[in-house]
């Protein structure tokens, strides 16, 4: 298409947005109408108040047309190579049917979704009526993006013979894992089954297991998959601008936040898969110990009942099986980046929040006679509906005056796994540094930038300071990082760089239509976060000063890993003057720890656990012979034994409460929970190069 059409199609849907608005008013004919008002009104939020307009062309059509079909098949194991023919004819066009409100290409493809189903639901259940022979040498590829559709219907079938397969193979060694296990412990309660028995069971488990799935995706109605289709449309702009229609903006809190109540876990729906984004400090699964992040959930089970796959579940569904009351167990069958499968028991509980907030410690160093402070702070949380209630901010500058009371020679600020939070807090607390300057700059769309300021005369604390993140430090977090690494204030360690998510999102209400009825919401990117020196924080996030091994480094994490993520970008540099009471020698110091690192045992661990991880990662293809697969197990538990070796206490330091602290812990609970966490801390060399890269600020 040429400038000129292009053009047209933007004054076309801006006349859309009025027609709609109009339409708005009246009440709906069918469903063809409402899917129009739906539609215009989401679009026309985003041409309103998006940080950037797409251009509709053919290159958008040709994205949400890839995105939609994703959607509706990610594991590819629905449609055909023939199917994906038989609406190509619509790659280019959906631009136009923006325009026109012409909603064909979803028709068709809904259609033909619901036919493929029926298809697929009809045809599953003969692969699983007789005995399988799992003596044949044959495999099968499971991920999704380095598998072709099938031809047609006929290798869509083998395709879903190989899969059916293969869940019935995990079943029955699973099983027979169980049994051996007892045996090994003579526990006569278990009844010893033969390899038949198990096997008839595995395919009935398998059998009962995908007729709930069926049964949950028929279940699914046309407006569900209109909604779907309007988000494909809504992540070409960016992936964290979203549509919620009503039913879902009532489970807001669970979309957006993915906050698993109970364990105490954020996750995020991932082509089919529920994957853990990241742990609650002080939660049910923090305390527990083995959900980390990147794992995925694939079954869910109450206390002794019989799991529920939960794979090609909606999020909000999955969640409600994981939630429960406290004193509950909740067994959640999990397959590690490193492939392995295993089933995790947490026990529900209220999440402990005085784990969730700032704490500090003094570090001690036998061999330099010197104490460093340390401050974890979680999260940059503040309590909204209540002025005087917790915030981050306050907490801080509470702990930094107990830390100064202490003459503390240097301070490390741990933001590792810190999601982010408050602006103003991060604001406030990037402050407590610096003797007034800038912050942050925060852009609109043909907008000045803003400077977040901190105005405050003083400064807090103006000794040696480290600030620790890694790839899971996010929004505020990389804030602060980026503002003290611009004045040259600390030192900033961890691994490649931060996340990468510099963008400002707003909720909007859609407007409710004449009927009554509502039309859902929108969450719109509307802003951008800026360096003050005019770097973006978004997709390249914070590269530390000094990068450490790191056991995720090698995987696939981050905002630039998300489809459409908004592009890195600079503006102006604020004015601001960097740190000159004691200048740090960077270059100096990055040499004294890379010569360090180099020599340490525990980071070598780490880098070689970081190449085996990403070796397991990208090992999709799995067999479906019983003997080779349990072959392959032994050596990669084998392997997983080395890879997650106890690390031991780190000799030559000590943690120790402050003083003004020792009072709170008045009862033998806390006291335990206060031991359990110095041990832990012990074994962090991240904080202990951290402590060592002080001592070099110092010298």
């Amino acid at each position: 298409m040429n400038m000129k059409s292009i053009n047209f199609k933007k004054k076309a849907l801006f006349v859309l947005l009025f027609v709609v608005g109009v339409f708005s008013a009246y009440t709906f004919i069918d469903d063809t109408d409402k899917q129009k008002v739906q539609m215009g009104l989401v679009m026309g939020n985003l041409v309103q108040n998006h940080f950037h307009v797409c251009t509709f062309d053919d290159t958008y059509s040709k994205h949400v047309f890839e995105l939609y079909l994703k959607q509706l098949d990610h594991s590819k194991r629905f449609f055909t190579q023939q199917d994906s023919i038989a609406v190509a004819e619509y790659i280019y066009k959906l631009d136009d049917e923006l325009s026109s409100q012409d909603y064909v290409f979803f028709e068709k493809i809904n259609a033909l979704y619901e036919k493929k189903l029926a298809f697929v639901t009809a045809s599953f259940q003969v692969y699983l009526e007789q005995p399988i022979d799992f003596t044949i040498n044959e495999s099968l590829q499971l991920d999704a993006e380095k598998r072709s559709f099938a031809k047609d219907d006929a290798e869509l079938k083998e395709q879903w013979r190989q899969y059916l397969k293969y869940m019935v193979l995990l079943n029955i060694q699973s099983k027979q894992e169980f049994q051996e296990n007892a045996i090994a412990k003579s526990d006569t309660s278990v009844k010893i089954k033969t390899y038949e028995v198990l096997e008839k069971e595995a395919r009935e488990k398998v059998l009962k297991d995908h007729t709930e799935l069926f049964k949950r995706l028929q279940k699914e109605t046309k407006a569900d998959r209109f909604a779907e289709y309007i988000n494909s449309n809504v992540h070409v702009f960016d992936p964290h601008s979203d549509f919620f229609p009503p039913r879902e903006k009532e489970n807001f809190d669970i979309q957006i936040s993915g906050k698993l109540e109970g364990i105490g876990a954020t996750l995020q729906e991932k082509d089919g898969y529920v994957k853990v984004m990241s742990i609650v400090p002080g939660s049910p699964s923090y305390k527990q110990g083995e959900l980390k992040p990147d794992d995925l959930i694939m079954k869910v089970a109450q206390g002794e009942d019989e799991p529920v796959d939960i794979v090609d579940m909606r999020l909000d569904n999955a969640v409600k099986l994981i939630r429960g009351k406290k004193g509950t167990t909740v067994k959640l069958t999990v397959k590690k980046p490193s492939g392995i499968v295993k089933v995790i028991s947490i026990v529900r509980d209220v999440v402990v929040m005085e784990d969730s907030y700032a704490k500090s410690m003094i570090i001690s160093d036998q061999k330099h006679k010197q104490k460093i402070g340390y401050i974890h702070l979680p999260s940059f949380y503040v309590d909204f509906d209540n002025p005087n209630g917790r915030a981050c901010a306050k907490d801080i500058k509470i702990e930094l005056n107990k830390l100064k009371t202490e003459q503390v020679d240097g301070i490390i600020l741990d933001l590792r796994n810190n999601g982010g939070g408050s602006l103003t807090d991060v604001v406030k607390i990037g402050g407590y540094f610096i003797d007034q300057g800038p912050v942050v700059q925060v852009k609109g769309r043909e907008r000045t930038p803003y400077l977040f300021l901190d105005e405050a005369p003083g400064v807090d604390y103006d000794g040696p300071l480290v600030i620790l993140v890694n790839q899971f430090s996010a929004s505020a977090s990389e804030i602060l990082a980026a503002a003290m690494q611009d004045y040259k204030r600390a030192i900033i360690i961890g691994s490649n760089a931060t996340y990468g998510k510099g963008t400002v999102q707003r909720m909007y209400q859609l407007p409710t239509l004449n009927t009554m009825e509502e039309v859902g919401s929108t969450k719109v990117t509307t802003q951008k976060f800026y360096r003050i020196n005019g770097g973006s924080t978004q997709l390249k996030g914070v590269v530390p000063d000094i990068i450490l091994p790191d056991l995720y480094s090698n995987l696939p994490i981050g905002e630039k890993e998300m489809d459409f993520a908004m592009p890195w970008d600079k503006i102006s540099p604020a004015a601001y003057q960097e740190w000159n009471k004691k200048p740090l020698e960077v270059k100096k110091i990055q040499a004294n720890s890379q010569l360090r690192v180099s020599k340490n045992e525990d980071f070598k661990q780490i880098s070689k656990n970081a190449v085996y991880l990403k070796s397991k990662q990208d090992m999709s293809k799995h067999t479906l012979n019983l003997k080779a697969y349990k072959e392959e197990l032994v050596v990669s538990k084998k392997e997983e034994d080395g890879f997650k070796a106890e690390s031991k206490e780190i000799a030559g330091w000590d943690f120790t409460v402050l003083k003004v602290d020792l009072a709170q812990l008045d009862d033998s609970v806390k006291v335990n929970r206060s031991n359990d966490y110095i041990k832990a801390l012990k074994k962090d060399v991240y904080i202990y190069e951290g402590m060592q890269v002080i001592q070099d600020i110092i010298k």
